[in-house]
């Protein structure tokens, strides 16, 4: 989507990355609607490597592939999370193409990349962060969450991330 000079693929390309998977995957089932979807739609009680490898798998396709392979995928996630629907432990219903539940799930694959990266590569600027986030904002538009239900900037990503983690989760 971006190229191999932008600041995405800077941050994406590491294979360090894949450290952070159980964060991200921690914090995306403490949303209620995310949880219930993974639990009653996924076969990662059975096969949780294969569950992994799956989603990095598209995730690498949308972020790396030309603009075919990254539209086919796109568009194959939304076919599979189209059928991902049900009702929470409390009864509420859930969608998998719910822009609330997808920016959850791809606000904690940028934060995991921003902590990884920051760790275990080179600290990066507020500006290259700032950077990113406009780029990640492309990237979850292709997963389904339109621009307007996504943090407008940086700044704004970090409100909903202190939020989140203080009132939207359990």
């Amino acid at each position: 989507m971006f190229g191999p000079d932008s600041i995405s693929w800077r941050i994406s390309r590491e294979s360090v990355l894949l450290l952070g998977g159980g964060r991200a995957l921690i914090l995306q089932v403490a949303h209620p609607g995310v949880a219930a979807g993974v639990a009653d739609h996924s076969n990662y009680r059975e096969d949780p490597w294969g569950r992994v490898y799956r989603s990095v798998e598209v995730t690498l396709r949308i972020a790396f592939g030309d603009p075919e392979t990254s539209r086919r995928a796109a568009d194959g996630l939304r076919e599979v999370h189209a059928r991902v629907r049900g009702a929470d432990d409390r009864g509420r219903p859930y969608s998998a193409l719910d822009p609330a539940l997808l920016m959850w799930v791809h606000a904690t694959l940028f934060d995991t990349a921003l902590v990884i990266y920051d760790r275990y590569v080179s600290p990066l600027s507020e500006d290259e962060k700032a950077q990113a986030w406009e780029q990640f904002v492309l990237m979850g538009e292709m997963y389904g969450i339109p621009r307007d239900r996504q943090p407008a900037d940086y700044e704004e990503f970090r409100s909903y991330w202190e939020h989140m983690l203080d009132a939207g989760l359990r």
